[in-house]
């Protein structure tokens, strides 16, 4: 779904240093490791945590794009010439795919041997990188979260209060529509930013277990009826005008439909956290005095914790099962001592990110940004259960499928029946 659309503001000086030794994007390495341990990530992002941390451990690192790396590295994992830290999304299908097939390294008795490695992390960050009881992955940078962003000058114009409930958020819908604002932002031609409408309408009502039996591959599973009236209540929203107009042409590569809420022309916008370093880049003062953010509504009836999130709970690094053992016992060093250790925290909140890491309050506190670092962390911190992104936690097909038939369910080209039996058909695939 969503890959690391961060603008950054600041370059620690270890990262500026990094950028002498590493070359970007297009895939070089740069010198070679001296413990043997390789691996790639991707551009942009938490990318100069990753740089100033592989410079310091001796790892050697290559950078890519989002979509490069991951033809890469299915090719790559396929032939036994993987890097020996594998960078994923978490237990989802790649992952998952890889674990099945062998590919992937079981770290669980390092970690029973080391308890630290994993003691460290929040709990609801953690269990993303375990599958069957064992973990797999570890957590490698920011908690990222989606969360319903607003303009406060806009509610303020309209005598509102952002929506606590969904009664309330659909209510909103005329009041802004009457006063000239688009009641909420949307980068329709990307796709992916309506599945956050899903995600969270479809956990609102039926908790978890609804998605987990999807993911499990059950029988008829996108056919619950939790997944129909979410897909119901999109439709009203779409009909009511909830979102601005045009908005299947806007893109978020584009920051479009971010530029919409801080110039005044959306009330709200559904977003990860990564919009706040991309609003505060634009606009300092729109981002420090007018920005507002809150949890997604409740919905009347619903049985799934409002405390529950969705989005990316990080990316996570895996070590490749072909890895040779002189490496593997490097990397998992590297895990133990170089991964989130202090300068790694550090260089990822001097950046706006949110380590996975307990304890850290006293640091938000100190960060640039600390009340909405900070709210970003205890959202994490809180939640029964941080729901992947979908299409990262299903395999590529059906991930293609459900993006598709998502769009023409937001376009009124499908009904929710529809939607449900063109994606039950896709289960095992």
């Amino acid at each position: 779904m969503m890959t690391l659309g961060k603008q950054r503001t600041a370059l620690a000086a270890a990262g500026l240093a990094a950028l002498l030794t590493f070359t970007t994007a297009c895939g070089s390495s740069g010198p070679g490791a001296a413990n043997g341990v390789t691996a790639w990530a991707l551009t942009g992002g938490d990318e100069q945590t990753f740089r100033a941390s592989f410079q310091a451990d001796k790892v050697q690192g290559e950078f890519y794009g989002n979509d490069a790396y991951k033809q890469k590295i299915r090719s790559a994992i396929g032939a036994d010439q993987a890097p020996t830290l594998v960078f994923s999304w978490g237990n989802g299908g790649m992952l998952r795919s890889w674990v099945d097939a062998g590919k992937i390294y079981d770290l669980s008795a390092d970690v029973q041997a080391n308890p630290a490695m994993t003691d460290r992390y929040l709990p609801s960050v953690l269990k993303a990188g375990q599958i069957d009881g064992k973990t797999y992955a570890l957590p490698n940078n920011s908690i990222q979260p989606v969360m319903l962003f607003y303009n406060k000058d806009l509610f303020a114009q309209v005598g509102a209060q952002p929506p606590r409930t969904w009664d309330e958020l659909m209510a909103l819908v005329p009041k802004f529509n009457a006063a000239g604002i688009a009641p909420l932002s949307i980068g329709g031609q990307s796709k992916w930013p309506q599945l956050m409408w899903e995600e969270y309408l479809v956990d609102r009502i039926g908790g978890p277990e609804v998605f987990n039996a999807i993911a499990a591959n059950k029988p008829g599973a996108w056919s619950d009826p939790a997944v129909t009236r979410a897909h119901q209540m999109i439709q009203q929203l779409v009909d009511a005008n909830g979102f601005v107009k045009g908005f299947n042409s806007i893109a978020t590569d584009s920051n479009a439909d971010t530029a919409l809420l801080f110039t005044g022309k959306a009330a709200m916008y559904l977003m990860g956290s990564w919009a706040f370093p991309t609003v505060k880049q634009a606009d300092p003062q729109f981002a420090a005095n007018k920005l507002g953010y809150t949890t997604f509504p409740t919905v009347s009836g619903g049985v799934g914790d409002p405390k529950d999130i969705v989005g990316n709970p990080a990316n996570f690094w895996s070590i490749a099962a072909h890895a040779g053992d002189e490496q593997k016992k490097a990397a998992v060093q590297y895990l133990k001592d170089g991964l989130m250790n202090n300068s790694y925290v550090d260089s990822l909140l001097a950046s706006g990110s949110v380590p996975p890491v307990n304890g850290i309050q006293d640091k938000l506190a100190k960060a640039p940004d600390p009340d909405y670092l900070t709210y970003v962390y205890n959202l994490a911190a809180g939640a029964p259960n941080f729901q992947m992104s979908w299409d990262q936690a299903l395999s590529t097909g059906q991930a293609d499928a459900l993006l598709t038939n998502l769009d023409q369910l937001f376009g009124k080209q499908i009904t929710p029946e529809q939607f449900a039996a063109n994606m039950n058909a896709t289960i095992g695939k």
